[in-house]
């Protein structure tokens, strides 16, 4: 179980890039459980799950204990002001051509934008939104028949 945790903590250290990294990401989480699981039921699920995401957390432990040192230095807050602008397109690149490739057009644009606005304006929980979603296009399939 040692090995398999070792193998999977060096694929978490690697899981990292822009927006698309969100769903390889998770992936393999999932991906690290299931093997985990026929390996060695629970036990090995558990350890390969803590081998994969124990990389990324332990960065962002890190990246926040320095942040906390050096977050009032008034060169530091420029940064973040630049960074900011350039991590929302990161997330929009991605978001856009996942768009694409979910067919996603101007017809249906209103499903995501509305979600976008529970979400961001109304405090909606991310959660409902996803359930919602799942319902309705459910629903829709069924209408189509």
């Amino acid at each position: 179980m040692l090995e398999l945790f070792i193998t999977f903590f060096k694929i978490g250290c690697f899981t990292v890039g822009g927006g698309y990294a969100m769903i390889p990401g998770i992936f393999a989480v999932n991906l690290s459980i299931f093997i985990g699981y026929k390996l060695f039921r629970t036990p090995g699920a558990v350890v390969c799950t803590l081998g994969t995401a124990l990389p990324s957390f332990i960065i962002i432990l890190l990246i926040a204990l320095f942040f906390q040192r050096f977050r009032d230095y008034a060169i530091v807050n420029s940064m973040f002001r630049g960074i900011r602008p350039a991590v929302v397109a990161l997330i929009a690149a991605p978001v856009f051509r996942m768009a694409q490739t979910a067919h996603i057009r101007w017809s249906n644009a209103w499903i995501p934008a509305v979600s976008a606005i529970a979400i961001w304006l109304l405090g909606v929980s991310p959660v409902y939104v996803i359930l919602l979603a799942g319902i309705g296009g459910y629903t829709y399939g069924q209408l189509l028949k």
